[in-house]
C-alpha cells in the first residue's frame, strides 16, 4: 500500500503536478515529452513486475469506456477496476451510480495521476484509488469488475476471478476478451469491443468442460489393453 492518503496526494498534485503538466506540454514537441512519461510515470510501477505480468499503460478511449457501462448498464453495488490507470473507468462508474467506486493500481504516478483527474472532475472523495497488487486483492465481495488488461495477464486472472469472485458478479473486459471464457453479452467493434462475463454461467462451462474432460480420459483408459497380473 502506498502510505499517502488521498487528501495527501490531492494536496500534492495541486502544488506540484500542474507544473510538471505544464512542463511536459513543453517537452513535446522535443520528443522529451515521450522519455520523460515512460521513466517518471510508466516505469516504476514495472520494475518489481514479472515480464509477463506487465501491461503498458494505454488510457482507454471514450467508445471503450462506454462500451464497458453499456454492459454494466442496470447493475448496482460497487465496481473494482482492476489495473486502473489514470482511473477513467473509475471516474465513469462512480458517475452512472456505482458506489463504492474502486481502482487498483500498482503505479504509484498513475494513482496520483487519477486522484488529479477525480479532483478536476469534481469527483475527489467520491471514489477510491489504491496502490495494491492486484493479484493480492481480495475479491470474494466484489459484484463488478472491469479489466482493461493484455492477454497475457488475462488468462492467469480467469483463475483467481473464478475461485473468489461470487455467482452474482459480473465480469467486463475491455479491448482483450478472456482468452477461455464465453461472454454472455459483446458490444462494440474493433479495438473499442467490450466482453461482459457472467461468474455463475462460467462456473457451470467450466464444470461441464472438466467433466467432459474426466469422461474422454476415462473411456480412453477403458481403450487401453490391460497388462496380465504377474503369478
Amino acid at each position: 500500500m502506498d502510505d499517502d492518503t488521498p487528501d495527501e496526494v490531492f494536496a500534492e498534485l495541486k502544488t506540484t503536478n500542474l507544473g510538471i503538466w505544464g512542463v511536459a506540454q513543453i517537452a513535446a514537441g522535443t520528443g522529451l515529452a515521450v522519455y520523460a512519461m515512460w521513466a517518471g510515470i510508466l516505469q516504476p510501477g514495472f520494475r518489481k513486475v514479472p515480464l509477463k505480468l506487465q501491461v503498458p499503460y494505454i488510457p482507454a478511449s471514450k467508445a471503450q469506456v462506454q462500451n464497458v457501462m453499456t454492459l454494466l448498464r442496470g447493475r448496482k453495488g460497487g465496481l473494482v477496476d482492476l489495473g486502473s490507470g489514470d482511473g477513467r473507468i473509475v471516474l465513469e462508474a462512480r458517475r452512472q451510480g456505482f458506489a463504492p467506486a474502486v481502482g487498483y493500481e500498482l503505479n504509484p504516478w498513475l494513482v496520483r495521476l487519477a486522484y488529479f483527474r477525480a479532483w478536476r472532475a469534481g469527483l475527489h472523495g467520491k471514489v477510491l484509488y489504491r496502490r495494491e497488487d492486484l493479484w493480492k486483492v481480495d475479491l470474494t465481495e466484489c459484484k463488478n469488475i472491469t479489466v482493461f488488461l493484455a492477454p497475457s495477464v488475462l488468462s492467469l486472472l480467469q483463475e483467481k476471478l473464478q475461485t473468489e469472485l461470487p455467482d452474482d458478479a459480473l465480469v467486463v473486459a475491455g479491448r482483450f476478451p478472456f482468452p477461455d471464457w464465453k461472454p454472455c453479452r459483446i458490444e462494440g467493434h474493433g479495438v473499442d469491443r467490450a466482453w461482459a462475463y457472467n461468474m455463475q454461467a462460467q462456473r457451470k462451462d467450466t464444470l461441464k468442460k472438466n467433466g467432459n474432460l474426466i469422461v474422454t480420459n476415462g473411456d480412453l483408459d477403458n481403450e487401453l489393453p490391460k497388462q496380465k497380473e504377474s503369478t
